[in-house]
């Protein structure tokens, strides 16, 4: 099946080699368009097993990565909710704030929950703290609010593996729970469970949604990427939702790591119409695809949901 997204030569871009210490692997990262680079927020496994966040800077957004020497956010002691490391960060601009949010998973001893924290120059960090309680993950902000209540894409763990919306007055208190994107069940690609993937991007048809779908085959999930459009003022209201996937493992580096036949994407950037998706392959390296927005826009439009 010939694919949306075209991969990049140069993949996989960031291995656990590049690391400035010793660490297992290192994938799923969130990403931001600073102008003059484009910054990762990297997921770090070390070699006890738990996760923490490190930044990667790069002047054209593909080579020349320049790893920080510390993580940005790790396992803090005293802060339970965090004790078994933190995973899978989402970065959304609020212009309103003059900060990015970082959406991450907080993985305590009651599993993992959804947690916040914010920074102006990812040098410094202020956390917010846990305000979806485990077991809870995949939490995306949007960046804006609408009605003056900002708005987050989540998925509840015990809850048939759909993504649900929530708002919140203050990033603290969270309601108006409702599915947004629900699974498709059977035989189909996202059949098993879905969660979203980068901060949406605003469009004149509505918000994209770059999501992760599960199907499992003889046991073994395979992870790929697919789109949707959500309404512009209502973003819980589902308006279309492409039946292919976008992006799927075909490369042997998507195929065999930890976790063989996974692309999962935290992070993206829109550059000159183009969205460029970095994703984790098999949840052992760094990889980028780039696909025309506008080309995407038109699959969802050929594709109706059902």
């Amino acid at each position: 099946m010939e694919e949306l997204f075209v991969r990049c030569e140069a993949n996989p871009l960031i291995t656990a080699k590049d690391m400035p210490y010793q660490a297992n692997t290192v994938f799923n990262a969130g990403a931001a368009d600073l102008g003059d680079e484009v910054l990762l927020l990297l997921r770090v496994e070390s070699c006890s097993g738990r996760s923490h966040l490190i930044v990667a800077r790069s002047d054209d957004g593909v080579t020349g990565w320049k790893v920080e020497p510390r993580a940005l956010l790790h396992a803090k002691q005293g802060v339970p909710c965090e004790a078994s490391g933190v995973e899978d960060c989402r970065l959304t601009w609020m212009q309103e704030l003059d900060a990015w949010l970082i959406t991450y998973t907080a993985y305590g001893p009651d599993g993992p929950g959804i947690a916040l924290a914010k920074t102006r120059d990812f040098r410094t960090v202020e956390r917010i703290g846990l305000v979806f309680p485990p077991e809870d993950k995949n939490g995306v902000l949007f960046p804006r609010r609408f009605d003056g209540s900002y708005a987050m894409l989540h998925r509840p763990c015990r809850y048939n593996g759909s993504i649900w919306m929530s708002y919140s007055p203050d990033m603290i208190h969270w309601g108006r729970h409702q599915v947004v994107l629900p699974v498709r069940g059977g035989p189909w690609w996202d059949g098993v469970r879905v969660g979203a993937g980068l901060a949406p991007i605003e469009t004149d048809k509505g918000w994209l949604l770059i999501y992760h779908g599960v199907k499992e085959l003889a046991g073994d999930p395979i992870y790929r990427l697919g789109a949707a459009l959500v309404d512009l003022d209502e973003p819980h209201l589902l308006i279309g939702r492409a039946r292919r996937w976008l992006l799927g493992p075909q490369a042997p580096y998507e195929r065999i790591g930890d976790a063989g036949n996974v692309i999962f994407s935290c992070g993206g950037v829109v550059r000159d119409g183009e969205l460029w998706v970095y994703y984790g392959a098999a949840d052992s390296s760094i990889c980028l695809a780039r696909a025309k927005v506008s080309d995407i826009l038109d699959m969802i439009e050929e594709e109706p949901t059902d």
